[in-house]
């Protein structure tokens, strides 16, 4: 016998009868009319209880409290767990793990330092070194701090390291600060102390939770941003790709100029171009785009081909070509000696005069808002993909440590990547243990490997910039399909705004256009409380629905104004809600323009609909209670229906309720329409 069937045979004397009210449909159901006669063993209550358990196919269940730690010391291990994702990944590790781990690291490895040498040198004009520092120590902390599914089963695949678009913020930053006049700006320390702050920033806001700030940044303007960032690195490095940097510089141009001025520069010498250094740099990157179309395209499915490191082949080869057949005394620019005294000494760099603090933090802010956006849109990605959970504030924190620590040993700033990230993702990644051996990696390539980059032509550093920020193109045509496709030309516009301001004004401009439209954008949205006004169905007497849901459906009803308020009223939305009501009650609809000729008449009564309102603040209620005086003060009824406990204790303390009145306060919007009927028959 089930249970279904042993709890009717235990009930089968008794008669129930069940009657309900029809109601709206989006309001709540009324509460049932239950007869019920029981067995004296059973009160009401317990009888109704059971009787809904046995409705429904789910049963009920209570939480487990029995897994609440029971001393501080269990209670210090969880946290430890929580906010050093290390503690709780490392204990559970395995020889299979450790495996893919290593694999992935090796993998990551050979594109990271080419990567870094090429961001340090030709992007933040700076000795490799750094930008082999900004490998290393990132990885290593972000391995340590970053986030981690919670189960036995783990997978990590966003990796940490410099990025095109920060590293120029960063050069262009320092290119800024030396042209001033009477600059005496360390270059080095410049980007050390700026990494620092970019961490600081960073850390700052995971500790105080401000994680959905990745929220605000809108797909659009990301992407205009970006957009402009590869076209600018791309016509940067293709000065450098010709082997035209000497006479761009005698010709006068310099980090500060402008696109558009190294354009022109390009059109009038590109005849002047050095046959050598164009030839190399044409066939590196003929090489690495048609290395990625065969990998994207005609061998997905073969794992083997897919982790090829196409980037350190063509930089040993390159290497070697060059010391064989002697190409510098040719013209051919190589990286030369590498300066470095290996590992260094955490220490923080000296400030700089104050006049220049205010240009750095205001870079920093941005670089750090900048990259975790990017991050933390990898982060999900893949977390989505590979179904485990991520925590924004934990990946700021995380994030955040990894530049400071940056900062300190001499690095550059480093945030996550899409290329990188896919790498990793094919090498089949399990733990943040192949960040820290792609760290490692780097740290021996400090100590012993720097000599061998000797030969290295810049132009293939170029050509690896170069290819690398034709990745960030790639997912432009499919927006900008999306966007054509629904009409989203709002979303055009602020591409287009971002995307022209990065080009023909500066980068650091662009950056700063991106985020305070964005933050503008927010506030706007925000600002604007969700109202819209109800009709009554028609051929009904008691269905009411937004007019604007379905204008031929839905008719007003005269004299009568609907509101419904449909989130949280505070500080924040309610600055336009009387102007809101007002166009309400002349228009009827928000998206008339408020010049043209009013097309309701006067409202006698209005009636706010509140269900959705969970909660209201002190200045809220205190616009509420200005409005509800204004409509008083024009003879109107003002009806609150379906008030919720939270606001109706609000409403209480502030005198509001005491205002409207509670024979004016109603559970169901018909009940209210009935009360107004009353009152217009007493008048009548």
């Amino acid at each position: 016998m089930t249970y279904h069937d042993d709890f009717i045979a235990s009930n089968n004397s008794s008669t129930r009868s069940m009657t309900f009210d029809d109601d709206d449909d989006q309001e709540d159901m009324a509460h049932p009319h239950i007869a019920i006669e029981t067995r004296p063993l059973l009160s009401v209550n317990e009888t109704m209880d059971r009787y809904y358990a046995m409705m429904s196919p789910l049963p009920p269940v209570q939480p487990n409290h029995s897994q609440l730690p029971k001393s501080s010391w269990v209670m210090f291990k969880l946290r430890c767990r929580y906010y050093l994702p290390i503690t709780q990944w490392l204990p559970l590790y395995t020889f299979s793990s450790f495996i893919y781990d290593l694999f992935s690291g090796l993998t990551l490895s050979c594109l990271l330092i080419p990567s870094g040498l090429s961001y340090a040198t030709a992007l933040c004009k700076l000795d490799a070194i750094h930008g082999l520092y900004g490998i290393a120590f990132p990885a290593i902390t972000y391995g340590i701090f970053g986030t981690s599914r919670q189960a036995t089963v783990y997978f990590r695949q966003m990796s940490v390291g410099p990025e095109a678009p920060l590293a120029l913020l960063v050069g262009s930053s320092i290119a800024q600060q030396q042209h001033m006049k009477d600059s005496d700006v360390d270059p080095v320390a410049w980007a050390c102390l700026l990494t620092f702050f970019v961490g600081l920033f960073t850390f700052m806001l995971g500790i105080f939770r401000l994680g959905f700030l990745d929220s605000l940044m809108s797909r659009a303007l990301l992407r205009g941003f970006i957009t402009g960032v590869a076209l600018v690195v791309m016509v940067q490095q293709s000065i450098l790709l010709l082997g035209l940097a000497k006479l761009a510089e005698e010709s006068g141009l310099s980090e500060t100029s402008t696109t558009l001025d190294r354009l022109v520069f390009l059109a009038g010498h590109i005849g002047d171009a050095h046959h050598l250094s164009a030839c190399v740099s044409f066939t590196c990157i003929a090489y690495l785009l048609a290395f990625r179309t065969i990998k994207s395209n005609f061998c997905q499915n073969k794992r083997w081909f897919q982790l090829l490191p196409e980037v350190l082949v063509m930089v040993v080869a390159a290497i070697l070509l060059t010391w064989i057949f002697r190409w510098d005394l040719q013209g051919l620019e190589i990286l030369g000696h590498i300066q470095s005294r290996g590992i260094p000494m955490p220490n923080i760099p000296a400030f700089p005069p104050s006049k220049h603090m205010k240009d750095m933090l205001i870079m920093a802010a941005m670089i750090a808002i900048v990259g975790f956006v990017e991050s933390i849109v990898i982060g999900k990605t893949y977390a989505t993909r590979h179904n485990y959970s991520i925590s924004a504030n934990r990946e700021l924190v995380a994030l955040g440590m990894a530049n400071m620590f940056s900062g300190l040993f001499q690095g550059i700033p480093a945030f996550g990547s899409v290329a990188r990230s896919k790498v990793s993702d094919r090498a089949g990644a399990k733990t943040q243990n192949a960040g820290i051996i792609a760290g490692l990696v780097a740290l021996m390539a400090i100590v012993f490997l720097l000599p061998y980059f000797f030969y290295l032509p810049k132009t293939v550093l170029s050509s690896i910039i170069f290819v690398a920020v034709c990745s960030l193109l790639s997912e432009l045509p499919e927006d900008l399909h999306f966007i054509f496709q629904i009409g989203a030309w709002r979303d055009l516009g602020l591409l287009l705004i971002t995307f022209i301001a990065t080009m023909v004004i500066s980068l650091e401009f662009g950056t700063l256009l991106a985020v305070t439209l964005s933050l503008l954008l927010t506030i706007k949205e925000t600002s604007y409380p969700r109202i819209s006004i109800m009709g009554r169905v028609k051929g009904t007497h008691n269905k009411f629905k937004p007019i604007q849901d379905d204008p031929h459906a839905v008719e007003h009803l005269e004299d009568v104004l609907i509101i419904r308020i449909e989130e949280p009223l505070f500080f924040a939305n309610t600055g336009q809600l009387k102007d809101r009501l007002r166009r309400l009650e002349m228009f009827g609809d928000m998206s008339i323009h408020p010049s043209e000729e009013p097309r309701l008449r006067d409202t006698s009564y209005v009636i706010f609909d509140i269900g959705s309102m969970p909660y209201i603040d002190a200045s809220a209620v205190h616009i509420l209670k200005d409005i509800v005086q204004a409509y008083h003060a024009r003879q109107v009824s003002v009806f609150f229906v379906r008030l919720r406990p939270r606001p109706q204790a609000t409403f209480e303390k502030s005198g509001l309720m005491s205002m409207i009145g509670k024979d004016h306060l109603f559970g169901k919007v018909s009940d209210a329409i009935d009360a107004i009927e009353q009152d217009l028959v007493i008048h009548l």
